[in-house]
């Protein structure tokens, strides 16, 4: 078995009740719809596509902490519990592609399989890693549903480039692939930190044309966002990753490469805010969530406060008329 596809159990959406019928009391829980892939349809209104990818194969070959195929259904539990203030909108979720056999590469096809099906019937895709391998997932995902000579650019939050050069891909491969086999596409990185790259790391990012941000100069939001839209009006579309070793340690102790120069949850919500308002943004994944190494589901909350941001900015978003 290469791959199994696994619904996601009710149970996990559950939470507390404050009112039935007034939406505007409702929490995640109370407005998800549970689907299999073959039940959806094209959406009139926003709609919201959570897919699951229990995978930490890439995160295994990169010789870091394993755990993260561990998240996507803990990320659900406690996104269940927060208030929705999306209520004109809906959220399907298809569940999770699992890795099995430690056949990662099939498992990053059948991933972006479903991704695609979610931009066909008109749903934003919200992906829940998962190691970071699953941003090459995401991207398969993206690729497929934009014409041939659209662009694509990546914008990445990490500590890290992920360019690395090896024979097996890995949750450290991803960018390198794409920009080999994609030359529409583009890289920004935001948080990328001195000591967690090599410098053969930095100059392979300069011979890409990547795009960067160096962790200690993110916090000035104005120049970052300036960052940010010079590289938006290059590109078609625009998918954001998430990689959550990117945030500080303490407040995000359970990842495979926890850091402790990383950035502060709110320079980061900060970010996916002004990312998911723009018009050319499609889909958003966070990887690297590790509940077997969290301290008190701390890391498993704040990214399902992340999510609830994004989901929140894109919303506003289509309020205000801009998608």
């Amino acid at each position: 078995m290469i791959f199994i596809y696994q619904p996601v159990d009710k149970q996990i959406w559950t939470g507390r009740v404050d009112d039935y019928n007034n939406p505007r009391s409702y929490r995640f829980h109370q407005i998800v719809e549970i689907k299999n892939n073959s039940e959806l349809i094209e959406q009139k209104q926003l709609t919201f596509g959570f897919i699951g990818f229990e995978c930490d194969e890439g995160v295994k070959r990169n010789k870091g902490r394993q755990g993260a195929k561990k998240a996507p259904n803990e990320i659900r539990k406690s996104l269940a519990k927060l208030p929705s203030h999306i209520n004109t909108s809906k959220i399907i979720d298809l569940g999770n592609v699992q890795c099995m056999d430690e056949r990662m590469e099939e498992a990053q096809e059948e991933l972006g399989t479903y991704i695609h099906s979610l931009f066909k019937h008109r749903c934003t895709p919200i992906i829940l890693g998962g190691g970071h391998e699953t941003l090459y997932g995401h991207y398969l995902g993206v690729r497929k549903s934009v014409s041939r000579e659209a662009t694509i650019g990546i914008i990445n939050i990490d500590a890290h480039f992920d360019l690395r050069n090896e024979a097996a891909p890995s949750s450290g491969t991803m960018f390198k692939q794409i920009l080999e086999q994609d030359k529409r596409a583009g890289y920004l990185c935001l948080g990328i930190q001195r000591l967690g790259n090599t410098q053969a790391l930095f100059d392979e990012a300069d011979n890409y044309g990547c795009q960067y941000v160096m962790e200690e100069d993110v916090a000035y939001l104005t120049s970052t966002f300036q960052q940010i839209d010079w590289f938006s009006e290059q590109y078609d579309y625009l998918m954001l990753t998430l990689c959550t070793d990117s945030l500080q340690e303490s407040a995000a102790p359970g990842v495979s490469a926890p850091s402790p120069f990383g950035l502060e949850p709110k320079t980061v919500r900060a970010i996916l805010q002004y990312i998911s308002n723009k018009q050319q943004f499609v889909s958003f994944d966070i990887s690297e969530v590790n509940p077997e190494l969290d301290t008190s589901d701390s890391t498993v909350r704040l990214a399902a406060y992340l999510v609830a941001e994004v989901m929140q900015g894109i919303h506003r978003k289509s309020l205000q008329g801009i998608n």
